[in-house]
């Protein structure tokens, strides 16, 4: 099973190469689309992104059906929705759900409104291709949603998103069975990821740290029981609701 997982690391990891290289080969829309100011203000690419969600998706087509087609789902939906706010929310500065649920009250439908609801329909809808039991559907559906989010949370300097799907996803790589599977996919697209985040030659942006943040989501919804799966919602919906301050936190140290 070891082997398996070593195998899933590769296949995640090389097929966020390829699908990098193969992005900015083509460079849909222009290469222009595809360019970020980052806090540095230096450019930087955003070609990470969907390679790290298309490698991902990739890596986890050996898992068994069920574990398999939730990855599939929730990392795409997570991509898209991300890729979604990337370009369409681009030029707009409010961060948070917060911000985007009191521009909802007031009738403005945001892309930060469309990535939110769209990701937390998807995390359930993937919780539910998991588990068979209602509680337990509904709960795997907000640690997904929520590991998603979190991974967006820490993505405010280079290497930050990266290094926490590293440090979240090791746990899982010691288990058995699919979750293992899962969290060697995530780990092996977040090293493909990590050097050109970390070099400030790329940024992730929410494409990628959405989708990172579903397959780790999924591979922690996977290797838990209903006691696990409560522990990680209730841990994952405080971050959400403090939110600023654990962006606050990912963005001291180095590079800040």
């Amino acid at each position: 099973m070891k082997s398996v997982n070593v195998r899933t690391g590769f296949l995640s990891a090389a097929a966020t190469h390829a699908a990098a290289a193969a992005l900015r080969h083509l460079a849909p829309g222009g290469s222009a689309r595809w360019e970020r100011v980052n806090f540095a203000g230096g450019t930087v690419e955003l070609y990470a992104g969907p390679a790290a969600c298309l490698g991902v998706v990739a890596g986890v087509v050996a898992l068994p059906p069920g574990p398999r087609a939730a990855a599939t789902l929730a990392v795409l939906a997570g991509g898209a929705c991300g890729a979604y706010d990337d370009m369409a929310g681009r030029d707009d500065p409010r961060r948070g759900f917060r911000a985007h649920l009191r521009a909802l009250r007031r009738g403005e439908v945001t892309s930060g409104a469309v990535k939110l609801f769209g990701i937390s329909a998807a995390g359930l809808a993937a919780g539910a291709l998991l588990k068979e039991r209602p509680v337990d559907k509904v709960l795997a559906g907000v640690v997904i949603a929520g590991s998603a989010h979190l991974v967006n949370l820490v993505d405010v300097r280079p290497g930050r998103a990266g290094t926490a799907v590293l440090a979240l996803a090791a746990p899982g790589l010691l288990r058995k069975g699919p979750a293992a599977g899962l969290a060697a996919a995530a780990t092996g697209a977040a090293v493909a990821v990590l050097p050109a985040d970390i070099g400030r030659r790329a940024m992730i942006g929410d494409t990628g740290a959405h989708a990172l943040g579903a397959a780790l989501g999924v591979a922690v919804a996977a290797g838990n029981g209903r006691a696990g799966l409560a522990a990680h919602a209730a841990a994952l919906v405080a971050a959400a609701v403090f939110g600023e301050k654990v962006s606050a936190v990912a963005a001291r140290g180095t590079g800040s």
